[in-house]
C-alpha cells in the first residue's frame, strides 16, 4: 500500500480528510440475531482487537455499550426501537434517505473531545446479497468498517477483505494499516492530509507477520 492508497483510505467523497480510532475500550452489544450468529460477531470484534491493541469492555462508564450493531429485514423497523431516536439524531428522515437508495448498511459514529471514537451505530439490512453471506464474512466485514472512521468512499471498489483458498480473511495490507492506525505514538484523530504518510511510516516500520 502506498502512501496515497492510505490517504484515499481516509479521504471523504467531499475531498475531507479525516482519521480517528477509538478513543476507548469499545463495549458491544448486537440486536436481531440468534446466539450463534451474536458468538460469531463477538469472534470477530476479538479478533480485530487483537489484530489492533484495542480493548474490549463489557460496559462503557459513560454509555453502557458503545458499539450498538442492529441486524434487521426492514429500515421501517428502525423508527420502533425505543428510545433510538435519541440516541441517532434525525432518525427518521435518515431511514427515509437510506430506503431511497435501497442501502442495506450504515454507520453513525460519534467522537469524544480528542476526535477519538467513543460510540458507533451499526444498522445491517439483511438483504438477499447479505443473507446469502456466511455469517463469519459478514461480521468481519462490518467489525473491519467500524475500527476505524473510513473515508465513505474506501471501499466501494475493493473489499476489505480477501479470499485465500477456502476462507475469507482480511486482507493483508488492510490489517497493517488497522495495526498501524492504533499505534499509541500516533493521535487518535486527525484532519491533517499528512497523517497518512505517518501511518504507512508505521506500517512500514511494523509489518505484519
Amino acid at each position: 500500500m502506498t502512501p496515497e492508497d492510505v490517504t484515499r483510505h481516509f479521504t471523504r467523497a467531499d475531498g475531507q480528510f479525516l482519521f480517528a480510532r477509538w478513543g476507548r475500550p469499545i463495549a458491544p452489544v448486537v440486536f436481531g440475531v440468534q446466539d450463534a450468529t451474536l458468538q460469531t460477531v463477538k469472534g470477530a470484534l476479538e479478533a480485530v482487537a487483537a489484530l489492533s491493541g484495542q480493548q474490549l469492555a463489557e460496559t462503557d462508564p459513560e454509555l453502557g455499550a458503545n458499539l450498538m450493531v442492529f441486524f434487521f429485514r426492514d429500515w421501517d423497523e428502525l423508527p420502533q426501537v425505543p428510545n433510538l431516536d435519541r440516541l441517532v439524531p434525525d432518525l427518521v428522515p435518515l431511514v427515509a434517505r437510506l430506503k431511497s437508495v435501497d442501502a442495506n448498511q450504515y454507520r453513525v459514529f460519534r467522537f469524544d473531545q480528542a476526535g477519538g471514537i467513543k460510540a458507533a451505530f451499526v444498522f445491517v439490512r439483511v438483504d438477499d446479497d447479505l443473507a446469502a453471506m456466511p455469517a463469519d464474512v459478514l461480521a468481519l466485514g462490518q467489525v473491519v468498517q467500524t475500527v476505524l472512521l473510513w473515508s465513505d468512499t474506501a471501499f466501494t471498489d475493493r473489499s476489505a477483505l480477501a479470499v485465500a483458498g477456502d476462507r475469507t480473511i482480511l486482507r493483508p495490507d488492510i490489517a497493517a494499516l488497522i495495526r498501524a492506525a492504533y499505534d499509541p505514538v500516533l493521535p487518535v484523530a486527525s484532519d491533517d492530509p499528512a497523517m497518512a504518510l505517518r501511518l504507512h511510516a508505521r506500517m512500514q516500520a511494523a509489518p505484519l507477520t
